[in-house]
């Protein structure tokens, strides 16, 4: 008996070590995921009419197929987070975990219009200046979906 215990020992180690060292494997917290996905908080916005079309590609939104609408949020990730403390309001889909900012965020809307198609992305670019509807989840409570802009 004693040596069946000793054989199951290394596998327990094992998944020790890869619980320890799965987020180095490629696994994206789901509030690294928003920050990737919206937030550009080291750029002032601008009306160029490309940079939806470069800032999909370089954040690896037109990798197997179109993204078909994103919003990159241009204010402090620090303002962003804060949102949790603001205005509590339901989620688009009906969860109770969304925040809408107190005030107005500098955002840019990125739309892909139907004349788009994969693999030839293409995206319009809208500037704008509105108050935006974030989800909170986890330990820390942090932003992890956009939900919406108003």
């Amino acid at each position: 008996m004693a040596l069946k215990s000793l054989a199951v020992l290394p596998l327990l180690v094992l998944m020790l070590l890869l619980v320890r060292v799965q987020p180095f494997l490629g696994k994206v917290s789901a509030a690294a995921k928003f920050e990737w996905q919206h937030m550009d908080s080291g750029s002032s916005p601008s009306s160029n009419s490309n940079y939806c079309n470069l800032m999909m590609f370089c954040r690896k939104m037109t990798q197997g197929k179109c993204k078909p609408v994103n919003t990159f949020v241009h204010e402090s990730l620090a303002d962003v987070k804060a949102m949790r403390f603001q205005k509590k309001v339901a989620c688009k889909n009906g969860q109770t975990n969304c925040y809408q900012s107190y005030s107005t965020m500098s955002i840019t809307d990125c739309c892909e219009p139907s004349s788009s198609k994969y693999p030839n992305c293409a995206y319009k670019t809208t500037r704008a200046e509105k108050h935006i509807i974030v989800a909170c989840e986890g330990k820390p409570y942090l932003p992890v979906h956009f939900d919406a802009s108003v």
